[in-house]
C-alpha cells in the first residue's frame, strides 16, 4: 500500500483500520454532528429544515466541522448528510413529520413501480453531495479523514416499499418473501446506486466510506445473506480500492447483527462495527486479524455521569485487549438527549484510557 499523504495530519483512525500500529486507540462517533449540540441546532434553524441543512453544502460543512471544533480528541469527520437521499434521488419525494421520522410520497408497492425507479446518475443527482465532500475535504486541511456514507440496499429497501420507519417490515417481507424476483430487481438498482454513490463520495475526497445496514437484524440467518449481506458485498466489489495513491477502507455496519460476524469477513470490508449487543473480545476472539473492529457502547451510557462513562469506555478498551485493529465508537448513533458535556468526557476517557506509555 502506497504512504499516507503528508497533508493527512492525524492519520490515527485509518492506520487502525488497516490493522497498523497506533499511539491510542481512534474515536469517533456515530452523529456525532448532531442534535445534542447546540450549535448544531442553531444552524438547523438557520437552514429551515432537514433537509434544506443537508443539501446546502456550506451548511452541510458547518455542522460537519462543529464536533471537531469543540472535542479535539475526535479522530474523523463524517459527512452530514442522510441514508435517503438516494431513494429520495429516485423520485420518491423525501419529507419528514415532527414526531413521526423520514416519510416517502410515492413509495414503492408494485413490480411497475420498481421497474420505473432510475439508477441515480451521479453526473446529475445528489451534486449537493459531492460538492459537501468536497468542501469539508478543503476545510479539513488534513486534519482528520473524512468518512463518506450509504445505507445498505436491505435498509434503504425497507423505507421505500413502507414508505418511512417500520416496526416490523411487513410490507418489505412480504414481497421479499411473495416476490422474490420483484424485490431483487429493487435490490439491483440500489446496488448499483449505491455504488456510483459512494464511489463519487470517494471522487470528491472521502477517505473512508461506511455502509449502514441499520435494519440488517430483522432479517432471518436466511435472509440476512441473500438480501443484505449479498448485496453489500457487490457494493464493496465495485467500489474504488485506491484514491489519492492510498487504501480506502470499507466500514460495514449491520445493527443487530454480531451473530454473522463470520459470513460479514467475507464481503471484503476491512473493519466491522458492532452493535453494543456484542461482547467485544468474543468478537475479536472470533474475527483474528482478519479485519478491524469498531465500536461499541451502548449510547445510552451518555445519558449517566461522566464517571460511569469513563467505566464503561476503559471496560471496553479492557475487553478488547492489547494490540491494534480497534476503533472505538458507539454501538449506534448519539441520541439527543446526551449532554455535550458527558460526550466530551466520552472522547476524553478514550484518549486517557487508550494511550500506550512512551
Amino acid at each position: 500500500m502506497s504512504e499516507l499523504k503528508p497533508e493527512l495530519k492525524n492519520d490515527r483512525f485509518i492506520r487502525a483500520l488497516l490493522k497498523q500500529p497506533v499511539d491510542r486507540t481512534p474515536v469517533w462517533m456515530m452523529r456525532q454532528a448532531g442534535r445534542y449540540l447546540p450549535e448544531y441546532r442553531a444552524t438547523r434553524a438557520k437552514a429551515g429544515d432537514f433537509m434544506s441543512l443537508c443539501s446546502n453544502p456550506e451548511m452541510a460543512c458547518e455542522v460537519t466541522l462543529q464536533p471537531l471544533d469543540r472535542y479535539p480528541a475526535i479522530d474523523a469527520a463524517i459527512l452530514f448528510s442522510d441514508i435517503l437521499t438516494i431513494p429520495d434521488a429516485m423520485g420518491l419525494g423525501l419529507y419528514f413529520e415532527t414526531g413521526e421520522g423520514p416519510r416517502f410520497k410515492n413509495p414503492v408497492t408494485t413490480e411497475a413501480d420498481i421497474n420505473a425507479l432510475p439508477v441515480i446518475d451521479m453526473d446529475k443527482d445528489l451534486t449537493y453531495v459531492t460538492d459537501a465532500v468536497a468542501l469539508i475535504r478543503h476545510e479539513l486541511n488534513g486534519r482528520v479523514p473524512l468518512i463518506g456514507f450509504s445505507g445498505s440496499p436491505w435498509t434503504l429497501a425497507t423505507y421505500m416499499v413502507e414508505g418511512g420507519s417500520s416496526k416490523d417490515y411487513a410490507q418489505t417481507k412480504s414481497m421479499m418473501y411473495k416476490q422474490p424476483l420483484v424485490f431483487q430487481q429493487l435490490l439491483d438498482k440500489l446496488v448499483l446506486s449505491i455504488t456510483h454513490y459512494l464511489n463519487a463520495q470517494i471522487k470528491a475526497g472521502a477517505q473512508v466510506v461506511q455502509i449502514f445496514d441499520s435494519w440488517g437484524g430483522a432479517l432471518s440467518h436466511a435472509a440476512y445473506h441473500e438480501y443484505s449481506l449479498k448485496p453489500m458485498q457487490r457494493i464493496i466489489d465495485g467500489l474504488i480500492k485506491e484514491n489519492d495513491g492510498r487504501k480506502v477502507p470499507v466500514i460495514l455496519f449491520t445493527k443487530g447483527g454480531g451473530q454473522w460476524l463470520e459470513s460479514m469477513v467475507a464481503s471484503g470490508a476491512d473493519c466491522l462495527g458492532l452493535d453494543w449487543t456484542t461482547d467485544i473480545a468474543n468478537a475479536r476472539k472470533r474475527v483474528g486479524d482478519q479485519v478491524a473492529l469498531q465500536g461499541n457502547m451502548d449510547p445510552a451510557i451518555l445519558y449517566t455521569s461522566p464517571e460511569r462513562i469513563r467505566q464503561e469506555v476503559k471496560s471496553i478498551l479492557d475487553s478488547y485487549g492489547e494490540g491494534g485493529g480497534h476503533i472505538f465508537n458507539l454501538g449506534h448513533g448519539v441520541t439527543p438527549q446526551a449532554t455535550p458535556e458527558n460526550v466530551g468526557a466520552f472522547f476524553d476517557a478514550v484518549k486517557e484510557f487508550s494511550a500506550k506509555s512512551p
